[in-house]
């Protein structure tokens, strides 16, 4: 779902400016199936580049554009070009959420203006593929990089045969909670299941009156991150004119269920994410822990310091015990865009910035970022860094083995704008009321499928 600037002041506006874009989505979905296609393929003709193909392209003198949000990301682009001295990067942000991905499309429909490469989430690139919008990267050797990412990500940047993306960041979903509140409760451990879970709600109700966590009525990619750990997929689409829709389905009403029946317990609330009450609802000990995010604890160390090193990672609860699961919430990509006439050189700018090793680590330990590599899951500097904040323990060696259980068979709606916000005015809305969950999860089914076929979509 969304992917997030986590760097001090910068998180809570661009959270709080990514929220508020999420209300007006239904303007960009409408552009998803119209009018978008590329005009043209630039390099993207003609089989499986060569060796010396790259090499005449990486010493040709070269300018690229670069759209992206990540904050003085002009270091890592400054590490490819001192590798690559005939190569000059032109790097620009033109907005985060909505206005990125509005002026994109606008860019692509007109034949004009779209850079080479862009900085995309994951759940926008089917919307841009239906388009044809993407270059397949596959014949520049990205298929060769397979093995350096775990599969969920493999699979989200991939279609068919094509590789339409490189992995910058991921979201992996955990639990983050409170110790000293547990402990408070008399619960000695992190809940192994969603059973667990239910009872240690009550628990720390009792001891405490925190809240076990907060669901939030207006943030899809929280439910939807959920789901995906429950093995339920929502969604599907083939890449062509057919897509599924199932967001209420039995095993979607299960999870709707559970939940609804923790929130009218009084066990977890459904306040506004990313707003000043919820950062203070934090910081005055109103919830016990966060089922949330692997970009979350570097987030909160720069929101709630307050509670500095009374925080413990563990894996999400599960639905069956003895069992490994996760889901993910957020993560973006690096894409080449079809009409670039440069694509050889701006793939390997998206691959240098998210594979290089100096180039990745720099992405962790300056933007923040979690990675999408086996080789940084794997490097000391990163998976043994210790965090105060969680009491010194490898919070990123615990997300970096929560990422290889995420569940690799979810897949994304060509129109996820639309999606969301619809989430939002339906099952969000009950949340937000503490109303009937099921019943909202039917009105959201029937305004995606009707959505989808006034696309011209098939509904499968």
């Amino acid at each position: 779902m969304m992917h997030y600037q986590r760097k001090g002041n910068t998180t809570v506006k661009t959270m709080t400016k990514r929220a508020l874009a999420l209300a007006s989505g239904v303007a960009v979905a409408a552009l998803v199936l119209t009018g978008c296609t590329s005009t043209g393929g630039g390099s993207t003709s003609g089989s499986t580049v060569s060796q010396s193909d790259i090499d005449k392209a990486m010493s040709t003198p070269t300018t690229l554009t670069f759209w992206t949000w990540v904050p003085d990301i002009k270091d890592e682009v400054a590490l490819f070009e001192k590798k690559y001295p005939k190569i000059t990067v032109k790097v620009e942000n033109v907005g985060q959420g909505l206005p990125h991905y509005q002026k994109l499309r606008t860019a692509l429909k007109s034949g004009n203006g779209a850079p080479d490469v862009a900085q995309m989430e994951f759940q926008y690139l089917s919307s841009f593929e239906v388009t044809k919008s993407l270059a397949d990267l596959s014949k520049y050797g990205a298929a060769a990089t397979k093995s350096n990412y775990p599969s969920w990500i493999w699979s989200q940047i991939t279609a068919g045969d094509g590789v339409y993306a490189v992995p910058q960041d991921s979201g992996p979903l955990g639990n983050l909670y409170r110790s000293d509140l547990y402990d408070k409760a008399g619960i000695t451990e992190a809940p192994a299941t969603y059973e667990d879970y239910a009872a240690d709600a009550a628990k720390l109700k009792s001891a405490t009156g925190a809240y076990i966590s907060n669901l939030a009525a207006n943030d899809p990619a929280q439910m939807v991150g959920l789901l995906w750990q429950a093995g339920v997929n929502p969604f599907g689409y083939d890449g062509k004119k057919t897509v599924k829709i199932d967001v209420n389905s039995a095993g979607a009403k299960k999870i709707y269920a559970y939940w609804q029946d923790l929130i009218q317990k009084g066990y977890v609330s459904t306040d506004a994410d990313f707003t000043d009450d919820w950062y203070q609802g934090f910081n005055s000990d109103k919830y016990a822990g966060w089922l949330t995010a692997a970009w979350a604890p570097v987030f909160m160390q720069g929101t709630i310091k307050a509670t500095a090193g009374k925080w413990t990672a563990a894996d999400l609860p599960q639905w069956s015990a003895g069992a490994h699961v996760s889901g993910n919430w957020g993560g973006s990509t690096d894409v080449v865009l079809a009409p670039s006439k440069h694509q050889i050189a701006a793939y390997e700018l998206a691959k240098f910035i998210n594979s290089d090793k100096e180039s990745a680590l720099l992405l962790t330990s300056k933007q923040s970022l979690f990675p999408t590599t086996n080789t940084i899951f794997n490097d000391a500097a990163f998976s043994d860094a210790k965090s105060d904040f969680f009491g010194g323990q490898q919070v990123n060696k615990v997300f970096s083995k929560i990422s290889a259980t995420v569940d690799t068979k979810f897949e994304w709606l060509p129109f996820t704008d639309f999606a969301y916000t619809a989430y939002n005015n339906t099952v969000g809305k009950a949340l937000a009321d503490k109303s009937d969950l099921s019943a909202a999860a039917d009105t959201w089914q029937q305004q995606l499928v009707d959505y989808a076929k006034q696309q011209g979509l098939t509904v499968g």
